[in-house]
């Protein structure tokens, strides 16, 4: 094959070993995807050896307790009493040890309240619930003199003095201390005007990449990838790191994480703002899904405002980046406490906040509160962008929502722009556009195109091309063609009959089967294995279960 162009061009999986047989102009360098997860970060992070000056800062200055579970050893080897923290199993450990676990200092907080359950504070430094801790194996008798320091081995390389850019005071053999940075106010960051920009929904499993360069052809302005857990970030899980990927494309572009308590969410923020190019950083406290909530992520954050405020300012102060976050109404229908975080949010360091006008306990059962969006909005000052999401299906509803309220910087578009990605135009151009369905199946086509470049061409890419692509049309067959409709614009809780198409491959694009979704996907991407099965992950086509919308 040497001196032979490859058949596949860009799609093909073995690029890297015969790119330069590729022809000039089908080798792009402006078309490669960005943050990548390098290898020698990979190994860093399974070893636990990754640095986080800035959060272990933070969230000593916070007066938080540090959950970091760290490698560490004795400073001295004649001096065995000396010891730090060592780890559950781990007995090994790199250069220089991380900071132990930092207790909070008991003169800044009163007695807790029982009847309410959080800390009384009486300083600008908050007491928050402490991030749970396996007891280790041992207890570190001797305090330090400063309290905070740790252990530093003497035989220690000068160049070690500066971990990712932070000096590190080496005037004390027996301890280090990271000097704190001056936090950077809201000012000195990027700014990014959300005000009426179209902004695509972080969306799990169907807002992947491809499908996330499709919207931007399709008009959107702002893209976010898919929620990912800071905890398997912080493991180096490459399957966890893809979420991350983005495409040049996508000129503003955010990565949304999620995460249960502060130092765990700083260290993601910081790991990210250090090894990937993102224009924001959205923090995710709304998310229903069970395994989520019960690990004290998403949704279960609501209860916990003393929690959301740590999270927020150690998050904020270890970036450059905007930091945005999104919640919901409330935890419980009827309890809602968003309105009396926005008053606040800006403070603790956030610039944008998102408020999804459900419920966890809703979850889609019911229309999106719009009315207390706007109370929410009207709360928030000036300098905090709010912006509006659910239900938004059309330019219409986009443009009502836009107007009632002029505190609503924008609104985020998420199932409508999965049942019809062309939305965006539709708000755009101000029209309600009556799509045929070749034109619905040339945008499927560039879906399939794009698929193919992000996950290869070979059988393992285009089997998971055809997965993502059937969990799409899971959606997209709850569209109503506006031709067929007798009021306008169609609303996304409405549950239509089965009905036929001005064509057969309208009628074939409607059908909530799996098995004509197999269909459409054999017109795109060929047969389909022996054996093959599909079923939705979201259930999305089940209009008979209330918490799938």
């Amino acid at each position: 094959m040497l001196g032979q162009l490859c058949p596949y061009g860009l799609t093909c999986r073995f690029l890297g070993t015969h790119k330069d047989n590729l022809a000039p102009q089908n080798h792009s360098e402006g078309n490669h995807e960005r943050n990548p997860l390098s290898k020698d970060i990979q190994k860093l992070l399974w070893k636990n050896k990754y640095k986080f000056p800035k959060a272990s800062a933070q969230i000593k200055l916070l007066g938080l307790k540090d959950g970091n579970k760290n490698k560490a050893k004795a400073a001295n080897d004649d001096n065995p009493d000396e010891a730090c923290e060592l780890n559950d199993d781990d007995k090994t450990e790199s250069l220089s040890c991380i900071p132990v676990n930092v207790e909070p200092d008991p003169t800044l907080c009163k007695e807790i309240n029982n009847s309410e359950g959080e800390p009384l504070v009486v300083s600008s430094v908050q007491c928050v619930e402490p991030r749970p801790l396996k007891k280790s194996k041992v207890e570190v008798d001797e305090t330090l003199n400063d309290g905070t320091g740790i252990h530093d081995n003497g035989a220690e390389s000068e160049d070690l003095n500066l971990i990712n850019g932070i000096k590190v005071s080496s005037n004390n053999q027996s301890s280090c201390r990271v000097d704190l940075i001056t936090t950077p106010h809201l000012r000195e960051k990027k700014i990014i005007d959300f005000r009426e920009k179209l902004y695509l929904a972080p969306l799990t499993t169907v807002g992947n990449l491809p499908f996330r360069r499709l919207c931007k052809t399709l008009g959107a302005d702002i893209t976010c990838g898919e929620m990912a857990m800071c905890t398997n970030l912080l493991q180096g899980q490459a399957s966890e790191w893809a979420l991350l990927r983005r495409h040049p494309s996508e000129d503003l572009f955010g990565v949304q994480i999620c995460g249960p308590y502060p130092d765990t969410v700083a260290r993601t923020v910081e790991l990210v703002d250090n090894e990937c190019s993102v224009d924001f950083i959205d923090i995710n406290m709304g998310c229903p899904i069970d395994i989520v909530v019960n690990k004290g992520a998403g949704s279960s954050l609501l209860t916990k405002p003393m929690r959301i405020k740590s999270i927020v300012q150690a998050a904020s102060t270890v970036t450059e980046k905007l930091l945005t976050v999104k919640v919901r109404t409330a935890f419980f229908e009827g309890r809602n406490r968003a309105d009396s975080i926005v008053s606040d949010i800006y403070d603790w360091g956030a610039s944008a906040i998102t408020i999804h006008g459900r419920s966890r306990q809703q979850r889609y059962s019911k229309l999106a509160d719009w009315d207390y969006i706007y109370q929410c909005a009207q709360k928030a000052p000036d300098n905090l962008h709010v912006i509006g999401n659910g239900d938004v299906f059309s330019f219409t509803d986009w443009n009502k929502h836009i107007s009632d309220c002029s505190k609503i910087s924008t609104c985020m578009i998420a199932r409508g722009a999965l049942i019809k990605p062309w939305l965006f135009t539709e708000i755009k151009e101000q029209r309600h556009w009556d799509i045929t369905s070749g034109e619905r199946l040339n945008i499927l086509k560039d879906f399939v195109h794009f698929g193919l470049e992000h996950w290869g061409s070979d059988s393992k890419g285009v089997e998971t091309t055809r997965h993502f692509l059937l969990e799409w049309l899971s959606y997209t067959c709850r569209y109503i063609p506006v031709g067929l409709l007798d009021i306008i614009p169609q609303r996304l809780n409405w549950r239509p009959p089965s009905y036929y198409g001005r064509d057969d491959l309208e009628t074939l694009m409607a059908s909530d089967s799996a098995a004509d979704w197999i269909r459409i996907s054999e017109m795109l991407l060929g047969k389909v294995p022996e054996g093959f099965t599909f079923a939705p992950k979201h259930k999305s086509n089940a209009y008979d279960r209330a918490e799938n919308g």
